[in-house]
């Protein structure tokens, strides 16, 4: 059977996109999930017997996490052994129908299996590759291993994550991964792009490496750094840790409030100062000469914070947020998950999707994904299926491809 025989009805804008996905943890899968998600058949290739270790994390029970799951949806599964004869020439044939090479291996890895960038190029001369890895493919530390949590080290982002007085610490998701998969999809769909503009002009043809994404971790925290750099270079300002704050712009943090909920308030507008301390009764503060420019309102912010915080604290998230918006204050609660699968916002569109799911030994059902960003049409698209078992569409696969299963699938391991 043809995979593409099962393809979604609803509109899909990369519709006829083949990925090869040989990727692992969640960089490399981001990627694959945010060109699944709208369209494109993501073929997972996996390891025998274990296949992606990210089934394994955050597992609460059975054999497959639901961190798994989401980060993997809207993909198929196929085991393949990589380091055997039988692995790499399926892999090869499925390169041949695909558009998109995507993996995230420590650079040198695929070449040492035999798939290099030249490999894969004799064996589709129109193949987009998008590389993932700590440094990128070249520089003197490309052949460095390291995670996300290094990269972001790297980076200059996690500098600045925490309090002034304590060591610097990690937001609580893998955003280094997070925001490399972002940008490792933008390249590929560029790259789709390009391939269409090039088709046009028989005289554009180009090598493999002119069409090579090369993300590396810890450049892509860095380009979301802002003007941390320009700031040094041109004043030699060296930022630090402001703990909920941001550097240079005051008020604007996060409150306790009664009932053990928290609230973000943004009154750093020259103008939403004096409403906001109109809005917590004080005007004192509001029409202090000192605290009419953001630049004064930073030197004085632990003054500000320490009014807001005690005002806060005698009143319920949802007083405060009404009391805000009726003064024109940006201001809004600090979502648990709780909060998440509960909020109307979210529902209306369409971005808590209720699925049944399988943990491996039970089916749970209908419990809560996030939808599918960028809304397209007014509501979020709906999720075809969660990450699939492991091996779940091997035979399906490679019957299209006509290879027979072997050594290289682990099926008579």
């Amino acid at each position: 059977m043809d995979p593409d025989s099962t393809a979604r009805s609803d509109r899909q804008p990369l519709a006829g996109v083949r990925v090869l996905e040989l990727g692992n943890y969640i960089a490399a899968p981001t990627a694959g999930r945010m060109l699944a998600d709208f369209g494109a058949e993501v073929i997972k290739v996996e390891r025998p017997g274990s296949g992606d270790e990210l089934r394994n994390w955050r597992l609460k029970k059975g054999t497959t996490s639901l961190l798994y799951r989401t980060i993997n949806r809207n993909k198929k599964s196929v085991v393949l052994d990589l380091r055997s004869e039988h692995g790499r020439e399926a892999v090869l044939e499925l390169v041949r129908r695909s558009d998109i090479v995507l993996e995230n291996f420590r650079p040198g890895t695929l070449e040492k299996w035999g798939l290099g960038p030249d490999v894969l190029e004799a064996a589709n001369p129109e193949i987009i590759l998008v590389r993932i890895s700590a440094f990128g493919q070249s520089g003197p530390m490309s052949e460095r291993p390291g995670f996300a949590a290094v990269a972001e080290g790297y980076s200059g982002f996690r500098e600045l994550v925490g309090d002034p007085d304590r060591p610097p610490v990690r937001v609580g998701i893998s955003i280094g991964d997070s925001i490399a998969g972002m940008q490792a999809a933008f390249g590929a769909c560029m790259m789709l792009f390009d391939r269409e503009l090039r088709r046009a002009d028989q005289s554009a043809r180009t090598r493999l490496g002119e069409r090579t994404i090369d993300v590396a971790l810890n450049e892509a925290m860095f380009s979301v750094m802002e003007s941390l750099v320009p700031d040094y270079s041109a004043f030699g300002e060296v930022r630090t840790r402001t703990g909920g704050r941001m550097q240079g712009i005051a008020p604007s943090n996060g409150y306790l409030c009664a009932g053990g909920k928290s609230v973000v308030i943004a009154g750093n507008g020259d103008g939403i100062f004096k409403r906001l301390m109109a809005a917590i009764d004080r005007p004192d503060l509001a029409a202090d000469p000192e605290l009419q420019s953001n630049a004064g309102r930073w030197d004085r912010r632990d003054e500000l914070d320490e009014a807001i915080g005690r005002w806060c604290a005698h009143r319920e998230v949802g007083e405060v947020v009404r009391i805000m918006e009726a003064a024109g204050v940006p201001a809004g609660p600090i979502y648990t998950a709780e909060d998440l699968v509960a909020d109307e916002q979210l529902r209306a569109r369409g971005m808590i999707q209720h699925l049944d799911v399988s943990t491996g030994e039970e089916t749970l059902p209908e419990v809560a994904f996030p939808g599918i960003t960028p809304v397209i049409g007014g509501r979020s698209i709906p999720i075809d299926h969660l990450g699939p078992d492991l091996g779940e569409h091997t035979e399906e696969v490679l019957d299209w491809l006509g290879v027979k299963e072997g050594t290289g699938t682990g099926a008579d391991a």
